[in-house]
């Protein structure tokens, strides 16, 4: 739902909202958040708040000491979690110059960016996120442990399946805060789970994105879990993948999603890093049913990409992601190569085939990333060197 400034002010009073947590991401989509009192709130939407700017990765080279906040008024959301003392809300702020700029490296101003160009080019992407995560205990200190909440296999039911009511738990407050959870199950590893959403707009995709990260951790916290996205928690057990459905039309409605893949598994290598930001990524690929190669396929077992008709609209699956990627960064570059295919009319390559090998580790990825005039195109230099050093 989309609400105004003064909506919103009108809003705070009425239902006794105390805290307002102004939420921002740094280079590598980990949300961060300043509080504020009801009473800074029409300074933050008239000027923004200020905050330093040199602890905040990808911040750093800004030039600036101080880069401002300032909320966007259609992302509030409740904080169902809140005390009783009084409502605690949630927006996501993008980020600026003191001179009221947008700041280049806010990665969700890279995303709007890349909004503006499909939408100049007559070209409507939507993004649905399919993301799994593992469920630890913790021991008598409230540390997490590397023992799994349960040790149920793929979709399996209670008692088995520990984690369903957790899940049900998520998906419900997910709901409350306005967002739209399609499905949940339990994964194929001890203590994995699943939770997918509807697709969306890819800006509200990101954002909703960045919600359900936090909410899974919240909520796994106050049942005495640790909820952990990384790619490989358990050696030897399946990985965490973060699977991106993608769809894409032209101004006439004319489905042109195979050319939009086709545009991204010709880009796939440069911007792998992006998606796979860290060392372990590179130790999930090529094992389970997590892609190494380059590839795509209609009935998708472990291929790059899996293409199929759906209510008369091409389903397209990236499967290579995992969900310590910042989804901003990713939607904005899956956007710039989707556009590029669907420019160029590009074909899907033939099925069935082998295909080049993914980057196989962190440097590789790094190098052809920092090599790409593609990426350079699109992303700043600063972030690209934090991915890429």
């Amino acid at each position: 739902m989309s609400y105004l400034p003064e909506e919103i002010m009108q809003y705070i009073e009425e239902e006794n909202v105390k805290f307002i947590r102004m939420a921002f991401r740094d280079a590598f989509g980990v949300q961060k958040n300043i509080s504020v009192l009801p009473q800074e709130l029409k300074k933050a939407f008239n000027g923004g708040i200020p905050i330093g700017s040199s602890e905040i990765a990808g911040f750093e080279g800004s030039g600036y000491s101080h880069l401002y906040l300032c909320p966007d008024p259609e992302t509030l959301a409740v904080l169902p979690w809140r005390s009783d003392n009084g409502t605690v809300i949630r927006m996501y702020c993008d980020v600026y110059t003191p001179d009221g700029t947008p700041f280049v490296c806010d990665t969700r101003n890279i995303l709007k960016e890349a909004c503006k160009k499909a939408e100049e080019a007559g070209i409507e992407f939507r993004f649905g996120n399919e993301s799994e995560f593992y469920l630890f205990k913790k021991d008598d200190d409230g540390n997490r442990t590397f023992t799994p909440y349960d040790n149920a296999g793929y979709m399996d039911i209670a008692p088995l399946d520990k984690g369903e009511n957790i899940r049900r738990e998520i998906c419900l407050t997910i709901q409350e805060m306005g967002l739209e959870p399609e499905r949940s199950h339990h994964e194929r590893g001890p203590g994995q789970n699943e939770i997918d959403f509807h697709y969306a707009r890819p800006m509200k995709a990101a954002d909703q994105m960045t919600t359900f990260k936090m909410v899974v951790s919240t909520i796994a916290d106050r049942n005495g879990l640790y909820a952990d996205f990384s790619p490989v928690p358990i050696k030897d057990q399946p990985g965490n993948g973060y699977h991106i459905n993608i769809y894409a039309t032209d101004a006439n409605g004319t489905d042109v999603c195979r050319y939009a893949a086709a545009g991204i598994m010709d880009r796939i290598r440069d911007i792998t890093v992006f998606l796979n930001p860290s060392e372990t990524s590179y130790a999930r690929f090529g094992t389970g049913t997590a892609p190494d190669r380059i590839n795509w396929s209609s009935d998708c077992h472990s291929e790059l990409v899996s293409i199929s008709g759906y209510q008369d609209m091409t389903s397209t699956v990236l499967r290579s992601p995992d969900a310590l990627s910042n989804p901003y960064l990713a939607y904005a570059l899956l956007i710039y190569a989707g556009l590029d295919g669907i420019s160029r009319k590009l074909e899907l390559p033939e099925t069935g085939g082998e295909g080049a090998l993914l980057p196989q580790s962190l440097k590789e990825a790094g190098q052809a990333a920092f090599e790409s005039d593609f990426v350079r195109k699109y992303i700043p230099a600063e972030i690209v060197k934090r991915y890429c050093r």
